[in-house]
């Protein structure tokens, strides 16, 4: 474990927003031959309405081909679950996840998608990406059904 590392191994209190919450990420050795993707997968994504305060809740996938460093996985988490009392809308809040990581990490490329579920009874799907996919790399589906109760 890297001693710059502050949230691994370690009991933090959950960020109280996701403009305080800290990306970790550590060194990546990529591998010669085409970039690596890697993906992660937040089914369970929540944030609030700006306008009603009620809760949105999404399935969020997100891709990336990392350069020289890689998102800590703890710390996304965190960071993930500081929207949960954060108003913004959809579209908000699928494109600010990307933009952090990418902050964070300064990829090759990164997708995101946002799978909202319906309120009142329209899904949001939100798509956002910083370029052409890396030729060369395997990229699957992101494997959430168009809506049908989501699951």
């Amino acid at each position: 474990m890297s001693d710059a590392l502050q949230q691994l191994g370690r009991e933090v209190s959950l960020p109280r927003s996701p403009d305080e919450a800290v990306l970790e990420t550590v060194p990546y050795e990529r591998p010669n031959g085409p970039p690596v993707i890697v993906r992660f997968v937040a089914p369970e994504f929540t944030s609030l309405c700006p306008v009603t305060g009620q809760p949105d809740f999404a399935h969020l996938v997100i891709d990336y081909a990392p350069s020289e460093r890689l998102v800590e996985s703890k710390s996304l988490k965190l960071f993930l679950t500081s929207f949960r009392n954060h108003g913004s809308f959809h579209e908000t809040c699928t494109v600010k996840v990307g933009q952090r990581i990418v902050e964070a990490t300064n990829p090759i490329w990164l997708r995101i998608g946002g799978y909202w579920y319906p309120r009142g009874g329209i899904p949001i799907d939100v798509f956002w990406q910083t370029g052409a996919p890396p030729e060369g790399t395997f990229l699957p589906d992101q494997g959430v059904p168009p809506y049908r109760g989501r699951g």
